[in-house]
């Protein structure tokens, strides 16, 4: 096949669109902080549930996979299961060969670049199974963090060649397959693990042994049918997954349940607010617009709890319309804490490092939640047994 000079100019014209997006976002989310905010909060655990230890996803937009890999060591731990770090960029390379044929198959109608849905890891689970991360790591020699910006905007100018051409070759996956390999190295066919051998079809199901179908995703959006499965309609949806309908406030009942009963949620959401701050790990929804505040306020948006405002269905729905909301990451809940006040916040493990306040945790009011959920994926038993009937599951 010959790789023309448009690939090259399509991996210029991407890399800073699509590789470089989630290190600016982490940036511009740097910028959202207070010097004193650790002081002003006090915060008292309520339910902290097993999960592993805080990785970074570096230069990459693989958060989905961290954080849904992450909620799959936890459903390791309830199970009472060793845990093991389940390799991110296995699950992420498979992801991206499915996303390329859907495209290629598309005729190039649809978002390409990292991104991905939570639901993604149960897909690729069952399909390509799973290896542990110390098996595959897809870093090159001498590499300690993920970096995707020469790899993807290739990977896409590929994939863009290949669904403009009037007759797309067979032998066109082989060529981005192998563009992915020299990247980031070849999966092993077989591999040991605490003395046995496996390969990722036998490892997933004798080691890790979820079943990919008791798990469920759920949103709430007002303007479709409420406990009836919907297609969410956003660019990482590639797979055109459906997604059941809930109100409002049920979002955080459901996560309230779950932890209750001990299991984690998967959670995508909206993270470009000016009150998620990584820095000071924290995020809420504010009683006053931010372009209503003065510098005074501003500057204090986080040394302490604040009032916040009550968040409709209607302002939830406007508000993902007119792209104020926009499905940014993918992070993972694993408890809940209150504040002096006695506010409740979840706690998210974030896929960062552990270069924040709390060490690469957060701490999000059940406000933000409501209004900046996209997504979430939890086990069906996590439900109660009204919302299991409601939904039909």
């Amino acid at each position: 096949m010959n790789w023309s000079k448009s690939i090259f100019f399509a991996a210029a014209l991407f890399a800073v669109t699509q590789t470089q997006a989630q290190d600016n976002l982490i940036n511009a989310l740097k910028g959202n902080a207070s010097d004193n905010s650790k002081e002003g909060f006090k915060f008292t655990e309520v339910i902290n549930l097993g999960n592993t230890s805080i990785k970074d996803q570096g230069s990459s937009g693989t958060c989905w996979s961290y954080s849904g890999n992450s909620f799959l060591e936890s459903e390791m731990i309830r199970m009472g299961k060793q845990p093991v770090e389940i390799s991110q960029i296995y699950t992420a390379r498979n992801t991206y060969i499915e996303k390329a044929k859907n495209f290629v198959r598309l005729h190039g109608d649809q978002a390409q670049g990292d991104g991905g849905q939570l639901h993604d890891v149960l897909t690729i689970f069952k399909k390509y199974g799973a290896v542990p991360r110390e098996v595959y790591t897809g870093l090159p020699d001498g590499q300690t963090r993920n970096n995707f910006g020469e790899m993807s905007p290739l990977l896409q100018g590929i994939t863009e060649n290949v669904a403009k051409s009037k007759k797309p070759s067979k032998d066109w996956l082989k060529a981005f397959t192998a563009a992915m390999d020299s990247y980031l190295g070849e999966v092993p066919e077989t591999f040991q693990y605490n003395g046995k051998s496996y390969n990722p079809r036998t490892f997933a199901d004798q080691v890790i042994g979820i079943n990919p179908s008791d798990y469920i995703g759920i949103s709430s959006f007002d303007e479709h049918a409420y406990y009836k499965p919907f297609v969410l309609l956003i660019p990482d949806n590639w797979s055109f997954e459906s997604f059941y309908n809930v109100k409002i406030n049920d979002l955080t009942d459901i996560i309230d349940n779950a932890l209750e009963n001990g299991y984690t949620v998967a959670w995508a959401t909206d993270v470009s607010e000016k009150t998620f701050s990584w820095k000071n790990g924290v995020a809420f929804v504010p009683e006053k617009p931010i372009e209503q505040m003065n510098k005074e306020e501003v500057d204090n948006l986080f040394n302490g709890p604040k009032t916040e405002a009550n968040i409709t269905a209607a302002q939830r729905q406007e508000a993902f319309d007119n792209y104020s909301t926009t499905d940014d990451h993918g992070m993972h809940i694993v408890g809940l804490v209150k504040d002096q006040n006695g506010k409740e916040y979840y706690i998210v493990k974030n896929s960062w490092g552990a270069s924040n306040d709390y060490k690469g945790y957060m701490y999000a009011t059940k406000e933000f939640v409501r209004y900046k959920t996209i997504s979430l994926l939890l086990h069906k038993k996590a439900l109660t047994k009204n919302m299991q009937k409601q939904l039909g599951v």
